[in-house]
């Protein structure tokens, strides 16, 4: 494989649609196709491959994402640090649409998603996974945080600095009685893709820094008919051009991946895989 990257940003077309020279790649995976061919591109001086989440066409539901397909292609190109913007709901009042929150923690309520790469199933070059545990205490790299925090303040754009994404299964939305109990526990926002991506990033060695931005108060928050559809899209379309300048600008701030030093680089130290291509180092 010829192409490389050292970023991956995980989101829609619309994130990378201002960039020049942008390569299309396909690239296969030991699970499976990922959600689409990856886009390469260059932002100040750093190799980017960009992943619709659901498609070019968002034609993938959140349950039905190949999350370790998609990790893993990543993984492959050569990206050890990864951005991941996605659409949320408010759980405080606070929180409303055209938030930026930067969380640094979250919780699954998801069910029958696979999240994990350990599952010591033979892979079809005949390799087996070992069975190992990765620490995921701290689910967010604190790297990544920080330029995503500094690059939103940059563009004067005043983000939350850490809170809990509760990620839920989806297609549909939480009940009010749902949303109310996600409020009650102290989280901050709900999503639908949040998890696995995390997790299998962090089993992968990778950086993974999640970039929430809520497009609506929740059904328990508000007290209207609900969120639709529709209205989620509307608000994001409204603050993608934003978001990419935050995104753009926290790829610069990335440190390059020889110089990484934090809690994700060493996630797999002493730890025998036995995925190829993905090394334990030593302690």
């Amino acid at each position: 494989m010829t192409e490389s990257a050292e970023i991956g940003v995980i989101g829609g077309s619309g994130l990378y649609a201002l960039l020049d020279h942008v390569t299309e790649t396909v690239v296969d995976t030991p699970y499976g196709p990922p959600s689409d061919s990856l886009f390469l591109g260059e932002l100040d001086g750093r190799r980017v491959a960009f992943l619709p989440r659901h498609g070019r066409e968002h034609a993938l539901p959140p349950h039905r994402i190949n999350y370790r397909a998609n990790l893993w292609a990543l993984h492959a190109l050569g990206v050890r640090q990864v951005l991941a913007p996605c659409a949320v709901g408010g759980l405080r009042s606070a929180h409303g649409p055209g938030t930026l929150l930067v969380p640094d923690q979250f919780v699954d309520r998801t069910s029958g998603r696979t999240q994990t790469f350990y599952d010591a199933v033979p892979l079809p070059d005949g390799s087996v996974p070992g069975v190992v545990h990765v620490s995921a205490a701290d689910p967010y790299c604190p790297v990544g945080r920080s330029a995503a925090l500094d690059a939103a303040r940059g563009e004067a754009w005043e983000p939350v600095d850490g809170g809990t994404l509760v990620v839920i299964e989806g297609p549909r939305f939480s009940t009010r009685a749902e949303s109310r109990w996600f409020s009650a526990n102290g989280w901050s926002v709900v999503g639908m893709t949040g998890h696995p991506e995390a997790v299998l990033a962090r089993e992968l060695g990778l950086c993974y820094t999640s970039l929430a931005l809520v497009t609506d108060l929740d059904a328990g928050v508000e007290t209207g008919e609900g969120v639709t559809h529709t209205e989620v899209l509307a608000e994001f379309a409204r603050n993608v051009d934003r978001l990419r300048t935050v995104l753009f600008s926290a790829v610069a701030r990335l440190p390059k991946t020889r110089d990484r030093d934090c809690v994700c680089s060493h996630a797999l130290d002493g730890l025998t895989t036995g995925l190829p291509g993905v090394p334990g180092e030593p302690s």
